[in-house]
């Protein structure tokens, strides 16, 4: 069986993207049993060198959804930052950038495949295909920002696991 663009990108987006939504969940009940303030959260780091949770959502959320529609416009321009926003607007992102992935159709990424993408990084311009640039920029940031949202949210006592990382498998069963 071969792979096409959107099996590699739009599915792979989704099953990470619903994972962080559940895990947010997961997160909210917790402190709401806990009566801890979720708010606590939002600028938390791992180290002080590193961004954010916020930042961590945000970017996961940019990485996921303005990927793939990179995929159809040639170049990557996700929208700017946002900053600190409440734990109940990262939790809408989620489920906003769930509802944009699923949106995008098979036919329309797949017609992508080998064209050229262009990414601007300061005075530094990237040139992709739409394949190298979703495995070797999009998936590869994605995943980053995701774990370590998770990893924040295990290093604050939220109860989560592997498998709450990993979501639902496509299994062929």
């Amino acid at each position: 069986m071969s792979a096409s663009l959107y099996d590699l990108s739009v599915p792979t987006f989704l099953q990470t993207m619903r994972a962080i939504g559940g895990f947010l969940d997961r997160a909210a009940a917790h402190w709401a049993e806990t009566g801890e303030d979720p708010e606590a959260v939002v600028n938390a780091r791992l180290f002080d060198d590193m961004a954010p949770f916020h930042f961590q959502i945000e970017a996961a959320w940019h990485h996921g959804v303005w990927a793939v529609e990179a995929l159809k416009t040639g170049a990557f321009a996700p929208p700017g930052l946002v900053g600190p926003v409440p734990f109940a607007e990262l939790r809408a992102m989620i489920a906003s950038g769930e509802a944009a992935l699923a949106a995008f159709t098979r036919d329309e990424i797949d017609a992508c495949a080998g064209k050229a993408l262009d990414m601007q990084i300061g005075p530094r311009r990237l040139a992709f295909t739409a394949e190298t640039f979703i495995l070797s920029f999009s998936l590869p940031n994605f995943h980053f920002h995701a774990v370590t949202a998770y990893d924040i949210l295990r290093s604050r006592g939220v109860p989560i696991g592997k498998r709450d990382y990993e979501g639902r498998l496509r299994t062929s069963a």
